[in-house]
């Protein structure tokens, strides 16, 4: 079956959007692995990175943007439909509200922390995944992944962590949350290693068969 360029980038939005949302509703819960307490999100919003480096290296900046709004566009609309469900009575028969409350209210400030700190790491993974693909002359795909990522990863935790989370209560002060920070995004930091050899393949499905119809806008 013959998948268009125009298909396999749908394809790629889609688990891009959905990546973002499951980790905005989700990553409320906090689990712990390998003794480091880390936001359930983390299974998912990793993915956002590497899809937007992919599309970026085989589309173009300008691609990556257009990818970049649009998830942005569909934040706001959840976040809206998440508002309005939070604040609807609920009917005589529902038992569950507060609890229902409780875990979407929560979502609320998630989502705006996520939105804000979406957009700045994701302008800057695009700039920087530029930034090295011109210093590299379009080599060492690896390089320009990690490195793009690895920073905006910083920058999204940072931000996200304290408009999220900064005086929720007394504890959660500057000093706290930059202990939180920093395993929380070496921790991304290793999923993006990891996830390295996938760029390569999502890359490849990318390009094949239709190499000379990519057309890179810089």
């Amino acid at each position: 079956m013959h998948t268009s360029s125009e298909q396999k980038f749908a394809i790629l939005s889609a688990v891009f959007v959905a990546a973002l949302i499951a980790a905005n509703l989700l990553g409320t819960k906090i689990t712990t692995i390998l003794g480091i307490s880390v936001s359930v999100g983390i299974f998912a919003y990793p993915l956002t990175f590497l899809i937007t480096d992919a599309i970026e290296e085989v589309f173009g900046k300008d691609k990556a943007k257009q990818l970049m709004y649009s998830a942005l566009v569909a934040q706001i609309l959840v976040l809206i439909i998440v508002a309005i469900a939070v604040v609807l009575p609920p009917a005589a028969r529902y038992e569950h509200n507060d609890a229902y409350t409780l875990v979407f209210s929560n979502s609320i400030r998630i989502i705006v922390a996520s939105l804000i700190a979406f957009f700045v790491s994701q302008t800057h993974d695009i700039w920087a995944f530029n930034f090295w693909k011109e210093k590299t002359h379009g080599k060492f795909l690896w390089l320009r992944n990690n490195a793009s990522t690895i920073i905006s990863q910083f920058i999204d935790t940072v931000i996200f962590m304290f408009i999220a989370f900064y005086h929720v209560t007394p504890k959660f002060d500057a000093v706290f949350l930059f202990s939180l920070i920093i395993p929380y995004w070496l921790f991304k930091v290793a999923f993006a290693l990891i996830d390295t050899p996938i760029i390569y393949v999502l890359v490849a499905w990318l390009k094949h068969p239709n190499n000379s119809a990519h057309t890179e806008t810089r």
